[in-house]
């Protein structure tokens, strides 16, 4: 099917600069440009439909258009879009981060609201640097992250984070981090242990994400591995963060990825499918010892805020999406699907790794993704490894649809 060159593409290309995009190569394509959707699917505007294979970024959790999120954002519309969270509070936002906290690893108590995961990320390095000051421990002014780590784009986050093509050239802004190995090169977390060791009275918190580094390419950290990475937080005295922006929330598998290994983070971050991918919030959720050390008088207020924190249409969208967890029986589906997808790429020529539905084949890349699209599939690559990541909801129907276009995909790319 021949696309019409489209009036909207020709006016993204003088007008837009699109996130992670070189646009050198995007202004000589002829994008796509999608104007609908409808549960795992998206429409463009010549009404062709593509199998929405990366959720739109991983957010997407119980497909497009999902009536109970619509009729929620459209019930808070009629009341009120927005209020300022700054002395001021709402409803939808109490409802959201009381069921929020209800879903978390024992002792998370208190939710700090923004609008992204990086800004999620961002407040848990601010408040356990800010923590280890009023506790009065200023020698620890060290964040330690992992080799091959992501944690967002905002300057904190990008000091923590270890993967050098997104990170290395901001440098001469970055704070003072500490790397660990990855997971992956360094399976007992030996490598952590030592840097504790040695320095580990200047390091205020370490963050990871919990059981796989996604924007590295989808890969897997050893079992037993965050466990040893609690217990050495605890002997170094410092706050364990669990980014869990790209893996928690039933993504691979368990509603929180720490559960998988009992445990309990000082400060987890969430963002991403939080509004089941209708609109941009995220949490920064911590124990009570942590808040309480702020209250007192102003020289303890936390100062870090965004104009749009606790929105209320963004919130709603989050206490209906919590709701169909359990209504759908969305982890009991994430199981099946994630095991129907592996036993239908069986046949792929790399292998596939990952965890429920945070799945890649380890090779491939851009030529694969770009002959997906022909097949009638939307999916995007991190570096050669090509990211399976489906709305949580996909049937088994879509499932299959999804497996035979990517092994298509695969054919016509070799």
């Amino acid at each position: 099917m021949t696309r019409v060159r489209s009036s909207v593409a020709e006016l993204d290309r003088v007008r837009l600069w699109h996130p992670f995009t070189q646009q050198a190569e995007w202004e000589r394509d002829d994008p796509l440009v999608i104007t609908a959707g409808e549960g795992s699917w998206l429409v463009d505007e010549n009404g062709r439909r593509y199998l929405d294979g990366n959720a739109s970024l991983w957010v997407n959790v119980h497909g497009h258009r999902r009536p109970e999120i619509d009729a929620a954002v459209r019930e808070q519309l009629d009341r009120i879009a927005h209020t300022t969270f700054l002395g001021l509070t709402n409803p939808a936002a109490v409802a959201f981060a009381d069921a929020l906290l209800q879903t978390t690893p024992p002792g998370l108590t208190r939710a700090f609201l923004s609008e992204s995961g990086s800004s999620a990320c961002e407040v848990a390095i601010k408040l356990a640097l800010r923590y280890a000051q009023l506790r009065g421990e200023p020698r620890r002014t060290r964040i330690v992250g992992l080799r091959n780590g992501y944690h967002g784009d905002t300057l904190g986050a990008v000091a923590a984070g270890g993967i050098d093509a997104f990170h290395a050239a901001f440098a001469p802004l970055l704070g003072p981090a500490l790397h660990a190995p990855s997971p992956i090169d360094d399976p007992a977390a030996d490598g952590l242990a030592e840097l504790l060791a040695t320095q580990g009275g200047e390091v205020f918190a370490v963050i990871v994400e919990p059981l796989i580094q996604a924007a590295a390419g989808i890969l897997v950290a050893p079992a037993g591995w965050l466990a040893r990475a609690r217990a050495l937080c605890d002997e170094a005295g410092c706050l364990l963060i669990c980014d869990e922006v790209a893996v928690g929330l039933g993504r691979t598998g368990t509603f929180w990825a720490s559960e998988r290994e009992g445990v309990a983070p000082d400060i987890l971050c969430t963002g991403k499918g939080l509004t089941g991918g209708y609109l941009p919030l995220s949490a920064t959720l911590v124990r009570e010892e942590l808040y309480e050390s702020f209250l007192g008088g102003p020289e303890r207020t936390f100062y870090h805020g965004h104009s749009y924190s606790g929105n209320p249409l963004a919130c709603a969208a989050a206490c209906a999406s919590l709701a169909l967890y359990e209504q759908d029986g969305t982890l009991a589906n994430v199981a099946r699907q994630s095991a129907r997808l592996r036993e239908r790429l069986e046949t792929a020529p790399y292998p596939v790794r990952g965890h429920g539905l945070l799945l890649a084949v380890a090779g491939g890349g851009a030529a694969v993704c770009r002959a997906a699209r022909r097949h009638g599939l939307v999916i995007r690559p991190l570096g050669e490894a090509v990211v399976v990541t489906p709305p949580l909801s996909i049937s088994d129907e879509e499932t299959d649809l999804l497996a035979d276009a990517l092994l298509a995909a695969y054919a016509d790319a070799a």
